[in-house]
């Protein structure tokens, strides 16, 4: 039986060196069944993931075995963590190696629905030479409200601050930032950009709601690269029906994939597959962390990025 199981599409150097000093069962398509998974993981002492597997309680109490949780990525929503905790199972995950990729697709995100880029490129090539359709707007003296101020957020503030723009910001978890702070509500009302950076949590799911989305400008633009569970989508697609904002540029969505409809007809729309940590130097730090990180534990070690505890407290 494998002393680690990768259930999903997680390559790189550093899993080939992972892969010379250990049993790996590597299943990239495992995530798409649970039944196969809870056989798998009855002898393993490690299961590595992505976001798409369900690593539910069920999942941790058939490994008796399993000592720690490896996800390549910040989130850990797919993670039955108060389980693992309960168990003595170590959950790791790469808290900021893929911060820089998330932070400059938000600001892509800013500078293509501005400017309109997507269907000034689908209509330049389809033989139009639209140039006044195309007046877009600047990012120079406008308002960004990031709603959660985590360390992507902070990056993004960052780059946009170099294009001239005031930074507000929204975090329950802040009592001081170096962004002025505001309740939710004013930085919907003042943003003319509204970024949103929050985890997919039980107070957050929903947060972005019908009722807040009404409070956005006619002319301000929604994005989000963090999770989709945040928002409530159908509320999203009223709003841009409706004109009562700009445009909306996802790059997550409650359900990953998404059902086709709604928002994929809609030209001020822009719609990526969860793709905000898909960079090659993402990847592989991300990659090179998490299983730095497994290895340590398997070797009896504290892992350097662990959720909630550093050692398994079972033998």
């Amino acid at each position: 039986m494998p002393d680690i199981i990768v259930s999903e599409d997680i390559r790189g150097a550093a899993m080939d060196e992972l892969r010379q000093r250990y049993d790996v069962a590597f299943e990239p398509d495992l995530w798409q069944d649970p039944d196969r998974l809870l056989q798998l993981i009855d002898d393993a002492r490690a299961l590595l993931v992505r976001n798409q597997t369900r690593v539910t309680a069920d999942v941790i109490a058939a490994g008796p075995r399993l000592i720690v949780i490896g996800r390549a990525g910040a989130g850990l929503d797919n993670i039955d963590t108060n389980a693992a905790t309960e168990a003595g199972v170590v959950v790791t995950f790469t808290p900021s190696e893929n911060a820089i990729s998330v932070a400059e697709l938000t600001i892509g995100f800013m500078l293509s629905l501005s400017r309109e880029l997507p269907a000034a490129d689908v209509s330049t090539k389809a033989g139009g030479w639209e140039r006044k359709r195309f007046t877009g707007v600047e990012l120079y003296g406008k308002t960004l409200g990031l709603v959660g101020y985590g360390r992507i957020a902070r990056l993004v503030a960052e780059r946009a601050q170099a294009f001239g723009m005031t930074i507000v910001a929204f975090d329950p978890y802040l009592d001081e930032a170096d962004a002025q702070l505001l309740p939710l509500d004013e930085v919907l009302v003042h943003s003319d950009y509204v970024s949103c950076h929050m985890p997919a949590t039980a107070e957050t799911r929903g947060m972005l709601s019908r009722e807040r989305l009404t409070k956005m400008k006619p002319s301000a633009f929604f994005i989000n690269a963090a999770r989709g569970e945040v928002v409530d989508e159908s509320a999203l697609i009223e709003a841009l029906q409706d004109k009562r904002i700009a445009g909306a540029a996802l790059d997550v969505r409650a359900d990953e994939p998404p059902a086709t409809g709604g928002l994929n007809d809609m030209p001020n729309v822009i719609l990526t597959p969860h793709v905000g940590a898909f960079t090659h130097e993402a990847q592989d730090r991300v990659v090179a962390s998490m299983c730095l990180d497994i290895a340590t534990v398997l070797d009896g070690q504290p892992a350097a990025n662990a959720f909630a505890i550093a050692s398994p407290a079972r033998s």
